[in-house]
């Protein structure tokens, strides 16, 4: 990896960022610009829901495949490990590479030792956390084989790197979504119940159209949707660990349609977890609004500036609520219009307004970095 490369390849990935692609499509180019600077034997770029970080889908390069989803969400959401992508994104840079965390011996890691190593010989793996603007869109792991393991200068590359990957999930996974305002109806909720050996052990009638729709194929004979195995796998740690992140997550299915997805845990006798009931259905306005409000990548102020808007407070006001002049408040104003890609205040209430949002603003509430509104 030579300086130059590194930058050029620093370059194309923020273009990427900023060339308004779906997200896989972008995960894809991006993972091969990455490979002209950071050799790999495989890949795996995953979408997270921001408010819950819980992996939504994913894309895949190499010999990473999707029979063994299920088995990955079981080592990333109920088994303890040296890491998992919420703790590495966390941390300072959001980077952390298994062999020198493990002193050289990856062994010592579970998912490694278990999955890693015996079904596709890797000797290393590379995690990021893809963080925009304070909100995590995703993670990104990277894998050797052979005996190699990551450099501190490939683990800092990547860090150099992850910020244009989230902007490019944060666009991705929103494009087109402010047509979306009025969600379609989706034929109802979909139903799937997930044994404790993996294997669906029913589904409603609705639920293959929306397995389909999410990327997995017939069920019971193909592998199940990201989502669903990465729900299923929080629903089994919560019921063990109630302080563990609620199992749901928000994410566009392939005909575009916004979708969220759930899961509770049915506990059988003596306190042990049986089935998983999973529900998949159209997601609201206001839960799809947020995701939308977060891509667009305004500072703190300028969501403040936007709240107030949407709640049809007039600049006057708002320069007084958020002590500021109104000159400074119209300078918000343009840079949000700007990066909204909106002319006009009527505009953007058209492009962002919903009437379960404003409420929340006409009461105060204050935005988290997911876009919802902070508990």
């Amino acid at each position: 990896m030579t300086a130059v490369s590194a930058e050029r390849v620093r370059t194309q990935i923020d273009g990427l960022a900023a060339a308004g692609l779906d997200w896989p499509t972008f995960g894809a180019s991006a993972i091969e610009v990455l490979r002209r600077a950071l050799p790999f034997s495989a890949a795996c770029l995953c979408t997270v829901d921001p408010a819950t970080e819980l992996v939504t889908a994913t894309v895949k390069w190499g010999d990473v495949d999707d029979q063994h989803d299920l088995e990955w969400s079981y080592y990333e959401y109920e088994v303890e490990d040296v890491y998992d992508f919420r703790e590495v994104s966390r941390r300072p840079g959001a980077v952390a590479a298994l062999a020198a965390e493990t002193g050289g011996d990856p062994a010592r890691s579970r998912r490694f030792a278990e999955m890693f190593s015996p079904v596709w010989d890797y000797s290393d793996e590379l995690r990021a956390g893809l963080a925009a603007d304070g909100a995590t869109w995703g993670g990104l792991a990277l894998f050797h084989q052979g005996g190699r393991t990551f450099t501190p200068a490939e683990q800092e590359f990547v860090t150099s790197v992850s910020a244009g990957f989230a902007r490019g999930l944060r666009t991705g996974l929103v494009v087109g979504a402010a047509d979306l305002a009025v969600v379609a109806d989706g034929g109802g909720p979909a139903v799937i119940v997930v044994g404790a050996d993996d294997e669906v052990v029913s589904a409603n009638v609705g639920a293959q159209e929306r397995v389909t729709d999410l990327g997995g194929g017939t069920l019971g004979d193909a592998p199940l949707p990201q989502v669903v195995c990465a729900i299923v796998g929080a629903a089994r740690r919560r019921a063990a660990d109630p302080g563990a992140p609620m199992p749901r997550a928000r994410l566009r299915s392939r005909s575009g349609r916004w979708v969220v997805a759930h899961a509770s845990p049915m506990v059988g006798r003596g306190g042990t977890v049986a089935d998983v009931v999973v529900t998949l259905e159209d997601a609201r306005p206001p839960e799809v609004i947020p995701l939308v409000v977060a891509s667009y990548g305004l500072t703190g102020r300028e969501r403040d500036v936007v709240g107030l808007v949407l709640a049809g407070v007039d600049t006057a006001d708002v320069a007084s609520r958020l002590h500021l002049s109104a000159y400074t408040v119209q300078d918000h104003l343009k840079k949000i219009f700007g990066k909204v890609g909106v002319r006009s205040r009527r505009e953007l209430i058209a492009r962002i307004y919903n009437d379960h949002y404003v409420p929340h603003l006409v009461e105060g509430g204050a935005l988290a970095p997911s876009g919802w509104f902070a508990t």
